[in-house]
């Protein structure tokens, strides 16, 4: 069965992702991490817990829920959030934030073809990318099979010392809090791949942009690599999500209020 969604029902090209929302156990120390570790300022607070971001726009939304428990590794949720960064001088600024704050929450690090990224988590588990994408036109696209054209990605050694001093300057890190940052994409955690694509290529109409041997999908408008991606590396044969810790909301943004009522 083709799951890629027809053309007239393919999402705008001019879709991005919104902010993220977490809910979190302990405020102060979440709210803390993402302030001095990644570099985000608040952007509002009230009773909803505080949205945090860069300039006036809100990334992230941390959400006090203090009497829930951490999800378990294997549960379907977040994967991690990916906050893109508009130059590698950039991303190094902030890379050098986070593993001065806490090294212990570095993940990795990988040159992804379409991507350099780095990889954290929070101090609740919660996983996050920091990343640079390079131009479109170095992007090598391929044609599957039904004519589905594909986007070639590839898990490349990327050493993160070597990163910083190429990158890393006096006076990105002085500016780090005035360089724009946003939520380039959102990785999940499901219980089953084929059960995903349905969803999101089939009902939501992302296009399908790469596949990894049955294990995870991407999926994105507009030819861009990925606004979202589903993997059961963890998590295979999930069942619906608890009510736990963790991610709360993704928020997807399209250009028209028509499309919101198309979808629906």
């Amino acid at each position: 069965m083709n799951s890629q969604a027809n053309s007239q029902d393919l999402l705008s090209a001019g879709l991005s992702m919104g902010t993220v929302m977490l809910k979190v156990g302990d405020m102060n120390t979440m709210t803390a991490y993402y302030q001095q570790a990644l570099g985000l300022d608040p952007v509002a607070e009230g009773l909803g817990g505080v949205y945090l971001g860069r300039g006036a726009t809100p990334l992230v939304h941390l959400a006090p829920a203090a009497g829930l428990q951490l999800p378990s590794r294997g549960e379907a949720g977040l994967f991690h959030t990916a906050f893109l960064f508009q130059d590698r001088q950039a991303l190094a600024a902030t890379i050098a934030t986070a593993a001065r704050y806490d090294a212990r929450l570095f993940a990795g690090s990988a040159d992804h073809l379409v991507s350099e990224a780095f990889y954290f988590t929070d101090p609740e588990g919660n996983g996050i990318e920091l990343y640079f994408d390079k131009p479109r036109g170095s992007w090598e696209w391929t044609t599957a099979a039904g004519g589905r054209r594909e986007v070639h990605m590839d898990n490349r050694a990327l050493p993160p010392q070597l990163y910083l001093q190429e990158h890393l300057t006096e006076e990105a890190l002085a500016g780090q809090r005035r360089a724009g940052a946003a939520v380039g994409h959102v990785h999940l955690q499901v219980g089953d791949t084929e059960t995903a694509e349905q969803f999101y290529v089939r009902v939501l109409g992302f296009e399908r942009t790469a596949g990894w041997h049955g294990q995870a999908i991407f999926v994105a408008a507009g030819g861009y690599h990925h606004h979202m991606a589903m993997n059961v590396w963890n998590s295979r044969g999930a069942g619906p999500r608890k009510d736990t810790l963790g991610l709360a909301e993704v928020l997807i943004r399209v250009p028209a209020e028509d499309e919101v009522g198309a979808l629906a």
